[in-house]
């Protein structure tokens, strides 16, 4: 089937009509079954519901079932996407409800991403501006725990009111964008629903949150941009290293505090509220004015370094390395902040 922008229109809409609907029924049931009860830990201060992100697995996996159905998407993609994303969300949901030990949830992790790199062909080398950098086997094993690190990353980084899902529409509308200029129409029509399927829960999760994702969101939201990213980067696209620069608030963010607790000896695996996000909380900042912050970073600053490597990838070596440096002094000046006012 061809791809219209008037089809592609229609179909975005309703993904994001369904998700704020299909958020309202989430929300019902997790009222009763799945209340958030805060803790010294938390950065909320009321019961709130959470699970919501199931709205977003129902809607977006549904959604690329039927664009598989007529032909508009590969099998290979949608069978990565609803295959893995299924048994990520799954876990999720049920450690929503009871906790799931860790490593019963890292094993599914690694489960749905050797699924995912299986059904994309593998991932045998990755393009570095103007280079193509073979990596043979190594490549598959760096995919693989790749799509485990974005998981994870992503549920790390979903803590306050709006932040997780604000961060995949921006990116996802980003990214969208640009594999429709790069002549990927079917990828940016599946960018452009996650955009939307995440944008009707992001109505429902604005502070005041009336809902959370839960683990059952955040991982699959991690998952599909690994998916996603992949895939792109197999289709000549857009790169894995240009998904990375419009990820770069979350992957720059919960790395640099991960190996600051690592560094540190502590144990890096228990929850703690170290980011740099929760900091600006702790210091005050309201968690719209956070999330809406971070937004504009993602579209006013990182969407355009992004269109502006695909457009000249030549410059890729050197603003690379800048994003991570000026990342990580952002990050190391919201830490020094904080600490100064517990001093």
């Amino acid at each position: 089937m061809m791809i219209t922008l008037p089809l592609s229109a229609a179909i975005v809409c309703l993904a994001f009509v369904s998700s704020l609907l299909m958020t309202a029924i989430v929300h019902r049931y997790a009222l009763r079954a799945l209340l958030d009860v805060p803790n010294e830990r938390s950065s909320h201060v009321r019961p709130t519901p959470r699970g919501g992100g199931l709205a977003i697995g129902l809607v977006f996996l549904s959604a690329v079932g039927l664009l598989a159905t007529f032909d508009i998407l590969p099998a290979s993609l949608s069978a990565a996407l609803i295959g893995g994303g299924l048994l990520v969300a799954g876990v999720g949901w049920l450690d929503d409800h009871r906790p799931v030990a860790a490593r019963w949830r890292i094993l599914v992790h690694f489960a749905a991403a050797l699924w995912a790199v299986f059904c994309l062909g593998g991932f045998p080398s990755i393009s570095l501006g103007q280079i193509t950098l073979p990596l043979g086997w190594l490549g598959h094993v760096l995919a693989v725990i790749g799509v485990v690190w974005l998981i994870n990353l992503y549920n790390f980084m979903d803590g306050i009111d709006g932040l997780a899902a604000g961060e995949a529409v921006t990116v996802a509308l980003a990214a969208a964008g640009l594999l429709w200029l790069s002549g990927a129409v079917e990828l940016a029509l599946v960018a452009a629903v996650f955009a939307a399927a995440c944008g009707g829960f992001l109505w429902w999760n604005w502070q005041p949150a009336k809902i959370f994702m839960g683990d059952a969101g955040s991982g699959l939201l991690g998952y599909c941009f690994a998916v996603l990213a992949l895939a792109s980067e197999k289709a000549a696209a857009v790169p894995v290293v240009i998904w990375m620069i419009l990820l770069a608030v979350f992957v720059l963010d919960a790395t640099f505090t991960l190996l600051s607790r690592v560094i540190g000896g502590e144990k890096w695996y228990n929850a703690h509220r170290m980011h740099a996000y929760q900091r600006l909380t702790q210091l005050g900042f309201s968690h719209a004015r956070v999330t809406s912050g971070v937004l504009l970073v993602n579209l006013l600053l990182l969407a355009p370094i992004a269109w502006f490597l695909v457009r000249q990838p030549i410059w890729t070596g050197l603003i690379v390395p800048g994003v991570v440096l000026l990342g990580w002094f952002v990050w190391k000046a919201v830490q020094h902040r904080f600490g100064k006012t517990q001093s």
